[in-house]
């Protein structure tokens, strides 16, 4: 009895991780967060149309606060190309827009870049239809951080 209650509640968690985890993509980084991030800003920075709108340093934040946090910064960027098919039709969508790249160490020293999936849009907001929007958001993202982290 004590077994399967024991099972039950490590299944019923790994599911609420994944679930908490789902539409998000993560990747090491073989390198510190800043320079990490300081990658993933010069690519935004070269792509064609693109603009960054803020780098968010948490650490920094924390560190005002009196606080202490492991390095962690965010960088909202993007070029409003998908605003007009999306925007029209799904306004809730704007809450996951300008787009976001999050790198991040975690409890073992790791350097790791998350970023929202754009097909996770489709779920959450119940967008049909657009597809290959949402795949560009994915792709650019994507590009970004892969060429940053390895």
């Amino acid at each position: 009895m004590k077994r399967t209650l024991l099972f039950l509640v490590t299944v019923l968690w790994s599911i609420g991780v994944m679930a908490q985890e789902a539409g998000v993509i993560t990747r090491q980084s073989k390198y510190s967060v800043p320079e990490t991030m300081d990658r993933i800003e010069a690519a935004v920075k070269a792509a064609n149309g693109f603009q960054i709108f803020a780098r968010v340093d948490f650490q920094s934040l924390a560190s005002a606060q009196g606080g202490k946090i492991p390095p962690s910064q965010l960088l909202i960027f993007g070029r409003g190309t998908v605003l007009q098919p999306l925007l029209p039709q799904y306004p809730l969508a704007a809450i996951d827009l300008p787009l976001k790249i999050l790198a991040w160490e975690d409890e073992s020293g790791k350097v790791m870049v998350s970023y929202n999936a754009g097909e996770y849009m489709a779920q959450r907001h119940g967008i049909k239809g657009k597809d290959d929007v949402l795949k560009r958001i994915t792709d650019a993202t994507a590009t970004f951080v892969n060429g940053a982290v390895d």
